[in-house]
């Protein structure tokens, strides 16, 4: 078993860090959590992630942000978990692939069409098309039931988490196959261990 290091993560339920919570709990790691409140970010958040954007977290005093590779860092803590194929394995590509569309791909198209921006010539978006980037998702999902088949890895908790808010606020339709995705999502034990320990950390 790889060395577990101290983890510390500034977190708001109500924001992108909620899909880490929900890795923690799958992955089974001990975690120090620091409320952020979007008003007042703390200065410790600050110092060592000047955007001040959360999921931010701290492994042996390592500063790991960027919400993608959180998933990765912390999956390849816990290889007998098996959310992160190894190297070698035939689904690894895929895996990154599924983390790196989301974060450089999916996620932009999805605010360029919440705020109604024009996504530029094809020569200049990050992802081509909205209707292109939805399509591969609603594909991809079609063969499921996990993002790469019968393996449930850690870029399903990544897409589960996104694709639970971006429904929800109506940016993306859900479909019957995102629908099926996000139901068995759902019904995972660490997603509703999360939510638990959220709605205590809030309360």
């Amino acid at each position: 078993m790889a060395h577990i290091p101290a983890l510390t993560l500034f977190h708001n339920p109500q924001s992108r860090s909620a899909g880490v919570r929900i890795l923690l709990e799958e992955l089974g790691l001990p975690v120090e959590v620091q409320l952020v409140d979007f008003k007042d970010k703390p200065a410790a958040l600050l110092a060592i992630n000047p955007l001040g954007k959360v999921p931010t977290l701290v492994a042996d005093g390592a500063v790991v942000c960027e919400q993608v590779a959180i998933y990765q860092f912390l999956a390849e803590l816990v290889p007998e978990k098996g959310l992160s194929p190894a190297v070698g394995d035939p689904l690894r590509g895929p895996y990154l692939r599924a983390l790196a569309f989301y974060g450089s791909s999916f996620e932009p198209a999805m605010i360029d069409k919440a705020l109604k921006r024009d996504s530029g010539s094809a020569g200049m978006s990050p992802y081509g098309t909205i209707e292109g980037v939805e399509a591969i998702v609603r594909e991809q999902l079609a063969q499921g039931p996990w993002w790469l088949g019968e393996q449930f890895t850690a870029a399903d908790v990544l897409w589960g988490a996104a694709l639970s808010w971006i429904t929800q606020f109506g940016i993306l339709e859900k479909t019957p196959e995102i629908a099926a995705y996000l139901q068995r999502f759902s019904e995972r034990s660490a997603v509703a261990a999360a939510k638990a320990k959220d709605a205590a950390l809030i309360a």
